[in-house]
């Protein structure tokens, strides 16, 4: 791709910068910025809400988008999605007033090609679903595919793109290059190359087999964080900065830019997220032995950590997430135990991350107001006692109704309005 925006893109890019930026300098999304911080330090008063976009985004932002050009329309897109949640939603994410840019960085697990097949609709357009050939099935006699790991960073196209964007609408929005929090998926990437039947049945034919591969996954993954150390790739997450799973990294308790002047920073000085959906197939046990010491290796390694995505979390607590000394944040999913990871996380200093139950918006092109006030409600009690964010994920439609959205999230401030109690 070409780094370049044409002179009519560049007046387009220049207009929904202005709307970002005349956003970004509202006095309630100030306000709002004070209560991330406040929330992430254990100091809020009430949850935190976001409904997360772009998993509908296809019904919000096409018939915004006017650049013509491929690059320009990428832009173009980062920023509108810097600022619709403010404009359309009301609900707790917050407009920067800069253009955040990350750097081009790579991470090639055992140097692995992942081949995913995509599923459409009947239209043919909309992805509705999406399948990742195996490249390991059988992990002993397939082992030798297991090749070094690669990783990097192209700092050329990365400056390619900082200029072509500082350019356009850099006297309007500053473009600030920046790293989200550092985020690792092993079980994840397994599933991408050797599909998740296999990956269980290795745990079960070669146990030891399958724990070296476990060991040389975090172990790359360490020399992996070591070159973006030595690089001075490991940025300040102490803002805007994305922790994964729809939450930020506002925090006073990580060093910040003015530190990152004086001195590199090692992956001890910012947020990390990692996740585990793949194994709720196998027993806590299994997990314990099997997962944990990878994950707790790597986790290690962090400032900060958030964990869990759609995996229930309350099956491995006690024996595994619980251990995890710089755990801030950990995912309430709607397969979670709500009552029991309430009754683990009072009073601690672990926030109560609550994804709930994505049906409600993204089923029925009416919403049911009163069921669905009657789920927050179970979660705002199971939650009392315990500082709480609630993220709702996973919502691949909203019926091209912004409205029943922007209720969505009225209803959920309501809620907390009239039943929450910290």
């Amino acid at each position: 791709m070409e780094y370049i925006i044409s002179v009519q893109d560049k007046e387009i890019l220049r207009e929904v910068a202005k709307k970002q930026l005349e956003l970004a300098n509202k006095e309630s999304n100030k306000e709002r910025i004070k209560l991330w911080y406040k929330h992430n330090a254990l100091q809020g008063d009430r949850p935190m809400i976001h409904l997360e976009m772009w998993t509908f985004a296809q019904e919000i932002l096409p018939q915004r988008l006017k650049c013509t050009g491929a690059f320009a329309r990428q832009v173009e897109t980062m920023l509108y999605c810097n600022f619709l949640n403010q404009e359309l939603f009301d609900d707790d994410r917050v407009t920067p007033d800069y253009f955040p840019l990350n750097y081009d960085t790579n991470f090639v697990l055992f140097s692995i090609k992942i081949n995913k097949q995509n599923a459409t609709d009947a239209a043919g357009n909309q992805s509705v679903g999406h399948h990742f050939e195996s490249i390991v099935e059988d992990l002993e006699d397939d082992y030798d595919k297991l090749k070094e790991t690669t990783y990097g960073v192209d700092l050329e196209t990365t400056e390619l793109k900082r200029k072509a964007i500082e350019e356009a609408i850099g006297d309007i929005l500053p473009v600030k290059l920046q790293m989200d929090c550092l985020y690792s998926v092993p079980t994840q990437m397994l599933v991408h190359f050797m599909s998740m039947e296999n990956m269980m049945f290795a745990m079960y034919d070669y146990p030891e087999l399958f724990k070296e591969m476990m060991g040389r996954i975090a172990d790359d993954t360490l020399a992996y964080y070591r070159m973006l150390e030595e690089k001075r790739l490991i940025m300040p997450t102490t803002s805007f900065e994305s922790v994964g799973q729809g939450t930020w990294s506002f925090t006073n308790e990580l060093p910040g830019w003015d530190e990152w002047e004086k001195r590199p920073f090692t992956t001890k000085d910012v947020w990390g997220f990692m996740d585990s959906q793949e194994t709720v197939g196998i027993s806590p046990a299994m997990y314990e032995e099997f997962i944990f010491p990878c994950y707790k290796k790597i986790s290690e390694q962090y400032g900060l950590l958030s964990y869990g995505c759609c995996e229930p979390v309350d099956p491995i607590w006690d024996n595994c997430i619980s251990k995890l000394t710089n755990l801030r944040k950990v995912s309430i999913s709607p397969w979670c135990k709500e009552e029991v990871m309430g009754e683990k996380l009072k009073g601690s200093k672990v926030i109560y991350h609550r994804k709930p139950s994505p049906n409600f918006l993204g089923v029925d092109p009416v919403l049911d107001e009163a069921a669905f006030r009657e789920h927050i409600r179970k979660s705002l009690y199971a939650a009392r006692g315990c500082k709480m964010e609630i993220t709702q994920r996973d919502v691949y439609t909203i019926h091209n109704n912004i409205d029943k959205a922007r209720r969505y999230v009225e209803i959920i401030r309501q809620e907390i309005e009239n039943n929450w109690k910290c």
